[in-house]
């Protein structure tokens, strides 16, 4: 059997104590212990909701070979006779011990951070260096300072690439997390005003997010927005960090990468990538003009690493909106049908115009309508009600004429839009809920966009439960 770790690689990374008889090694890593597999450690964290110590025993039930617990909380789990690895603090361990696996690797390792597209960007790349070896990738949106340590760990020793996605919602969190990473190519896909209640303006919120120079291995690349406002800033903070593999990508003549060309659809894109002197045609496998313009740090990173170019062109082409990310649904109602955009994952101002603007590409049938389904963009802070009502411009420009609103936040956009806009508002989440379900017409495109503190998940749920999938079997003459 090939273990991930075995157990005294484990005991000697985290400094711990075996407790127990313990298992030559692990096959894998959770801190869930819902969905821990049969020859998993399970790490029992303690987060600010729940404590993994309350969880042993669920995690035992379900398969776990070994327990890493906290010393204090080792005689509430006397009644356990399942082998442990006793340490002073948990997450701490699991820190130590991603920082072994970055050691013992000989994977490029690829970070990528940003105001919007990271778990896109990271999905793009996994898809493109798949052809050339094994990639190992977060799962969901683990991007943070339990989720990136945990990738890390759970990255085998045979992996050729690494691809870890690094979020913040303060400043300080991205250091830290790409120290422990140490990438070889960073990639920063666009500053733009996400959590900007937590900062006095973009300009911070980009400092932040140059904090993801402070791990690139010497010699490393960074890959800059070239189409961003912050480009200059990002670069010259690039250079003082001591990087000088500095490039650039997006439609600016200037890039290094860039975005020839753009033809987008409403379920994927064809673009023009220029680079080296050189334009090739590539086909996205989901729509949407920020998704072009991340592929081209995809594919930069591809021509920087060394990958297989022609493979990861093709790889693209099989790309697919993921579950709140603009994820595509065809549902049925009556004999016909509608579309169902899912862009419920959470949203920013940027996140929530790139998907407007999808929406405008996707044409409705019939007498079918575009309808805007749109939540609180959170941690706005002060400027909260000026960037809510901004969006009608987007919306206008777009021409998207049903906008259905929810939250206590977009009272501004609803007071914003001109009555030519037909607006329905509900102040929950809930009850936007009950109205989607029963408003919702053959023919119509529906796009569903909010923070994820909002809940809209609900909403898309409501309308799978609701709504099967629509199979079109042709008709007969």
């Amino acid at each position: 059997m090939t273990f991930l770790w075995t157990s005294q690689e484990m005991i000697e990374a985290m400094a711990g104590r075996p407790f127990g008889s313990l298992p030559a090694g692990i096959t894998g890593i959770s801190i869930d212990s819902r969905t821990v597999a049969q020859g998993e450690a399970f790490f029992a964290i303690k987060g600010d909701r729940v404590d993994g110590h309350d969880f042993a025993s669920l995690a035992i039930a379900n398969g776990a070979s070994l327990l890493v617990v906290a010393e204090g909380k080792l005689p509430a789990l006397g009644r356990l006779t399942v082998p442990m690895i006793v340490v002073e603090d948990v997450l701490g361990a699991l820190q130590k011990l991603a920082l072994a696996a970055r050691d013992r690797s000989s994977a490029t390792i690829i970070a990528v951070t940003g105001s919007v597209g990271k778990t896109t960007t990271k999905e793009m790349l996994r898809l493109a260096l798949e052809p050339s070896g094994n990639v190992h990738a977060a799962v969901a949106s683990f991007n943070n300072h339990w989720g990136v340590p945990l990738t890390l760990a759970r990255m085998p020793v045979e992996a050729r690439y690494g691809v870890f996605e690094i979020g913040m919602n303060h400043a300080g969190e991205i250091g830290p997390l790409s120290r422990m990473v140490r990438p070889d190519v960073a990639i920063i896909t666009t500053i733009a005003p996400a959590h900007l209640g937590n900062f006095k303006d973009i300009e911070e919120i980009a400092a932040a997010k140059a904090e993801i120079f402070e791990g690139v291995v010497p010699g490393g690349d960074v890959i800059l927005n070239r189409d961003n406002s912050q480009f200059d800033f990002l670069e010259q903070a690039a250079q003082a960090a001591g990087i000088d593999n500095i490039h650039s990508f997006g439609q600016h003549a200037k890039a290094e990468f860039r975005l020839a060309e753009f033809d987008g659809a409403a379920e994927l894109s064809t673009v023009w990538f220029s680079h080296g002197g050189e334009t090739r045609e590539v086909i996205i496998g989901a729509p949407g003009r920020h998704i072009a313009e991340n592929a081209m740090a995809v594919l930069g990173t591809v021509a920087l690493v060394g990958a297989d170019m022609d493979a990861a062109i093709d790889a693209l082409s099989q790309l697919s909106a993921v579950k709140g990310r603009g994820a595509r649904h065809r549902l049925s109602i009556g004999n016909a049908s509608f579309t169902l955009i899912d862009e419920s994952y959470n949203a920013n101002p940027a996140s929530m115009r790139a998907a407007i603007a999808v929406l405008a590409a996707s044409q409705p049938e019939g007498e079918g309508r575009r309808i805007a389904v749109l939540g609180d963009m959170l941690e706005m802070g002060e400027f909260s009600p000026a960037v809510h009502a901004e969006l009608v411009s987007p919306l206008l420009a777009a021409g998207i004429e049903h906008v259905w609103l929810a939250g206590a936040e977009m009272a501004a956009l609803r007071d914003a839009l001109p009555e030519s806009v037909h607006v329905e508002y509900r102040p929950t989440t809930a009850e936007m809920v009950e109205f989607v379900a029963g408003a919702v017409a053959p023919g119509d495109v529906i796009m569903i966009k909010s923070s994820l503190g909002l809940g809209f998940g609900k909403i898309v749920s409501a309308l799978l439960d609701k709504y099967p999938a629509f199979h079109d079997t042709g008709r007969q003459i």
